[in-house]
């Protein structure tokens, strides 16, 4: 019963609900999720006069700008970028990039690309948002806030009585549902991966993630400091890796740059009726991995110690070129830059592993391996940072649900290295897609002040408009 209702809201959610037929027999499935995200990325994107294109050097020059917390207990501004980067880049930038392109071939690259800018927008209304309505955080010290603070504060007026609103708690729920269920996808992919690469028993690379990811969350503010250290280590370590193998093989570079182009306007995929799964694979592989509109990331953002919240705004948008432009295309570049021979018939990690063998030999496996245990071990970490906050505004400020909640993940987290329950799995996907529903209802009447925010940075800048 369970099982079939998950089923059948997962269909709801990411499942086809509208089919357009397309020339050459192709048809475009839409689910309900791409029609809320693509709309609201071009939306947001002409509301803020192409922020992603304007602003990008103003991006970087926040990220490179000098630390300065104001709030004992507070994170940085590029703290919190570096805490949302660690929970955006995971598996999804490895496996399920693969996925897209078996799935949709090489055209399913320029499409995530296109996705990723108009979702930085996107990303940048939310985490200013986010910043404009954070609150002190009496227990850890700094600031909280997210979707469910400013869906809050949409609904509930203030002076009321109301210590809640329904779709805030919706949304909390929600995200709390999710993380546990993307707790066993972590668990599983680490000790797939580790038992792939160095034959060691799940069991044994379980107990030793359980334990490590322990040591860390169940620690007052450890996450940070560790994700200070590892998500830097981690996407520098891959991208000069994919640097290496690019350079390699540079000869090929010109005809995988056609491959892309072409397959991604379906000159040769309307022929064969495949446009759409070219698309939609892009888009839905996109939107999933960079998460903008989620309302994940503003849990992060809503921590930041920054002069203006129209800054972590920026820095988050930023975060969506990592994700996306950067890691994803990374992958992308293995897999494209591997003989199709090779790979045939290969898919997930096996067809991953199966590239890097070719390009780095035993070591690519191993190296691989290794990449995928700190990209899904800093998502567990990341994802308790976000549960923060909406255990808080589901419960209140105590220590007890905090540490009750960070258990039960713990625990996930090693159901889900023992065995792979594909309903679970759905469970984290139904969670995300729930929480962009409720995470949407509260953007576009609350946008214009995050435009308004924006507006007021660049004035401080002397941006002309």
């Amino acid at each position: 019963m369970i099982v079939t209702l998950i089923s059948k809201a997962y269909q709801l959610l990411w499942g086809d609900l509208i089919t357009i037929p397309l020339p050459g027999g192709s048809s475009l499935g839409l689910s309900l999720l791409v029609m809320i995200l693509i709309p609201s990325g071009i939306y947001f994107t002409v509301k803020t006069r192409f922020l992603p294109f304007r602003l990008f050097p103003e991006m970087i020059k926040a990220v490179l700008e000098k630390k300065n917390v104001q709030q004992k207990g507070a994170i940085s501004g590029v703290q919190a970028l570096i805490v949302s980067t660690a929970t955006r880049v995971g598996m999804g930038n490895l496996v399920g990039v693969v996925a897209a392109i078996s799935a949709g071939g090489a055209g399913a690259v320029f499409w995530m690309w296109v996705i990723a800018l108009l979702g930085s927008s996107t990303a940048f209304v939310e985490a200013t948002l986010a910043q404009l309505h954070k609150e002190k955080d009496p227990l850890y010290g700094g600031y909280r806030g997210g979707p469910a603070y400013y869906i809050h504060h949409l609904f509930v007026k203030e002076g009321s009585k109301k210590k809640r609103s329904v779709i805030a708690v919706l949304f909390a729920l929600s995200g709390l549902i999710c993380w546990c269920g993307i707790s066993q996808v972590v668990g599983n992919s680490v000790s797939s991966a580790f038992e792939n690469a160095f034959h060691i028993p799940p069991l044994y690379t379980t107990i030793a993630l359980v334990a490590v990811a322990a040591v860390i969350v169940l620690r007052k503010n450890a996450t940070v400091k560790v994700l200070d250290i590892v998500v830097p280590i981690m996407a520098v370590c891959f991208f000069a890796m994919t640097i290496f193998i690019t350079i390699k093989n540079a000869a090929l570079l010109p005809s995988v740059f056609k491959q892309i182009f072409t397959e991604a306007f379906g000159i040769r995929q309307v022929a064969a009726g495949g446009i759409g799964a070219v698309i939609m694979n892009g888009a839905k592989r996109g939107l999933f991995s960079n998460e903008a509109g989620s309302g994940s990331a503003p849990c992060a953002a809503a921590a930041a110690d920054i002069d203006h919240p129209a800054k972590e705004g920026l820095l988050q948008a930023f975060g969506v070129f990592i994700d996306t432009i950067v890691i994803c295309s990374c992958t992308a570049m293995i897999m494209l830059l591997t003989p199709e021979k090779l790979t045939n018939g290969l898919e997930g990690m096996d067809l991953l592993q199966a590239s890097m063998q070719f390009h780095l030999g035993e070591f690519g496996v191993i190296f691989i391996a290794a990449i995928l245990w700190l990209f899904s071990f800093s998502t567990f970490i990341g994802i308790l940072f976000y549960a923060r906050p909406n255990v808080a505004y589901l419960f209140g400020d105590n220590w007890t649900s905090q540490t009750l909640y960070k258990i039960l993940a713990l625990v996930m987290l090693f159901v889900g290295g023992m065995a792979a329950y594909t309903f679970v799995w759905d469970l984290g996907d139904i969670g995300v897609g729930l929480m962009t529903v409720f995470n949407m209802i509260a953007l576009f009447p609350l946008g214009s002040q995050a435009v308004k925010a924006m507006n007021d940075y660049e004035k401080q800048l002397g941006v002309k408009k």
